[in-house]
């Protein structure tokens, strides 16, 4: 047997970890700026994580949800204080996609509604209900192609709003920097007019905050950066990726307003012992290292050398084959747009260099480091990009 062909592979074969670093088979290091897309958020082999995760496997792996599991209140109750969403009730399931299809689902039993609008180039998933509100008529099976959803155009508040105001929409979902989609970010002045016409019209809002969230954008979501009072908050809030920093996890975070009715949503893994134990791992690291104030300023200080660097090329202080066409993000989701295609920089960067990063559209280098990344390394990856521009 054989593994199914569906993944464009490079030729590495990463075998080992540390903080913001990887190495293959044959001992070459790696600058990681890619955190395995965005999922090693307190970096690499982190020795209180390993820790944790030793002990509990040591002494449970896993039992069902069908009897109480107390590290899952605790971890509601740590994750609600972390991000300011105390009030709020938290169901554990796998992944991001499996958190949309929740949030989804929830939706439409609380508003009997079918509906859904999605931004243009917008990704929330590749199952059923994720993958329809996904922007990418290539994955879309025409089993998943119910016909539910319509796309719009991001920050077109009046596009949105002529959508709306035909009162059967169950749900809008967002990222509010999308990340398949280019590092595009949502406006103060668009999430929160989005806010007002779902208060309006019945519909919920769900903020996608699998990849910009946990930390990644300087504050604990990247929505937060948009609101200006709590009242602003999204209806339903999805999570995975950082939560777990590898361990597969995925959670949605629900209003209040919600009611549970058993029977609605469950999960068969999803909350166990070892994925809540890598949580609470993530959540100590990240508190006692500080590693969201990390992500702010260090994000901050590699947009900056990222636009002085586009800046040399463009008055020819550096002489260079390709150019950087733009600089965007926030914290540490940044997006470097070039004049050429993105593997004619990103494979030298692999090959030539030792350099992860990611991707997007045609001409995009995606930036998603462990949130423990230095002003060091940032340094490094600069002199590395220079060298391959």
């Amino acid at each position: 047997m054989k593994l199914f062909d569906v993944y464009p592979l490079f030729d590495v074969n990463i075998v080992k970890g540390q903080g913001c670093k990887v190495w293959d088979e044959k001992g070459q290091e790696y600058l990681d700026l890619y955190g395995g897309h965005a999922v090693i958020s307190i970096g690499h082999c982190h020795p209180h994580y390993v820790d944790m995760l030793t002990k509990q496997l040591n002494t449970l792996g896993f039992y069902s949800n069908s009897v109480q599991n107390k590290l899952q209140v605790e971890l509601a109750e740590r994750l609600g204080k972390a991000c300011g969403y105390e009030d709020y009730q938290f169901f554990l399931i796998n992944s991001g996609a499996e958190a949309n299809e929740n949030a989804l689902k929830l939706a439409s039993f609380t508003n009997c509604r079918k509906r859904v609008l999605s931004a243009q180039k917008a990704f929330h998933g590749r199952t059923s209900l994720a993958v329809e509100v996904t922007n990418n008529p290539k994955i879309i099976a025409p089993i998943n192609d119910c016909g539910h959803v319509t796309y719009l155009p991001l920050n077109d508040l009046a596009a949105w709003e002529k959508e709306l105001c035909k009162e059967d929409v169950c749900a809008v979902i967002i990222e509010c920097i999308q990340g398949v989609g280019g590092i595009q970010m949502v406006t103060k002045e668009f999430y929160q007019g989005l806010r007002d016409l779902c208060n309006l019209y019945g519909t919920v809002l769900i903020c996608d905050e699998i990849q910009c969230g946990y930390g990644r954008s300087g504050k604990f979501f990247a929505h937060q950066w948009l609101m200006d009072s709590p009242s602003q908050a999204p209806d339903i809030i999805t999570v995975a990726k950082g939560i777990g920093n590898g361990f597969p996890m995925g959670g949605v975070l629900i209003s209040p307003k919600f009611m549970p009715v058993y029977g609605q949503l469950g999960t068969t893994f999803g909350g166990n012992h070892l994925a809540c134990t890598a949580a609470l791992a993530v959540l100590d690291v990240m508190e006692q290292e500080n590693l969201i104030e990390n992500a702010r300023v260090t994000g901050d200080y590699l947009i900056e050398k990222l636009q002085a660097l586009k800046a040399d090329i463009d008055n020819g202080v550096l002489k260079t084959k390709a150019k950087i066409t733009d600089v965007r993000g926030r914290g540490l989701m940044i997006g470097v747009e070039f004049d050429c295609p993105h593997a004619d920089v990103r494979k030298p960067l692999v090959y030539d260099l030792h350099c992860f990063t990611g991707c997007a559209g045609t001409n995009l280098l995606r930036l998603l480091p462990p949130l423990c990344i230095t002003k060091e390394n940032a340094d490094d990856f600069i002199e590395r990009l220079k060298k391959v521009l």
